[in-house]
């Protein structure tokens, strides 16, 4: 499943947020080589506070729960006024934002990234990615 991430700033190092997100998903072992840049990507400094727009490759389980919780980690240690929209291929966004992410305890931030893991992962399928992997 195709996922668009964009990532929004009003801060002053607004315009590096959208690579270091990139960065911490790509060190995980499980998100190599499913994380690029989208095609079309706004230079970080465009207008419109887009910092960065990726795609990232995901498969339900595992994958999708790795890619939510690195997402509200990352969020977390933000310090700026960043957001993280999620689009799934079906148009509909989640946002996560990093002034509601971090003052979240160790239990809140699991809570979070199982609802971000399903939302993720429950993208409909007709004749979708979910179709196509099932064979059907």
């Amino acid at each position: 499943m195709r996922i668009l991430v964009t990532v929004r700033g009003d801060d002053a190092g607004a315009d590096e947020s959208g690579h270091d997100l990139r960065r911490w998903l790509t060190a995980e072992p499980e998100l190599r080589g499913r994380i690029r840049t989208a095609d079309g990507a706004p230079p970080p400094g465009a207008p419109g506070a887009v910092t960065d727009a990726l795609v990232a490759m995901l498969e339900p389980g595992r994958i999708a729960a790795v890619f939510a919780a690195v997402v509200v980690a990352w969020a977390q240690s933000r310090r700026g006024n960043q957001t993280v929209t999620i689009t799934r291929p079906d148009g509909a966004e989640t946002t996560v934002s990093a002034t509601r992410v971090r003052s979240l305890d160790p239990r809140q931030r699991a809570e979070l990234a199982r609802r971000l893991t399903a939302a993720v992962e429950t993208a409909p399928a007709p004749g979708g990615d979910r179709a196509r992997r099932a064979g059907r």
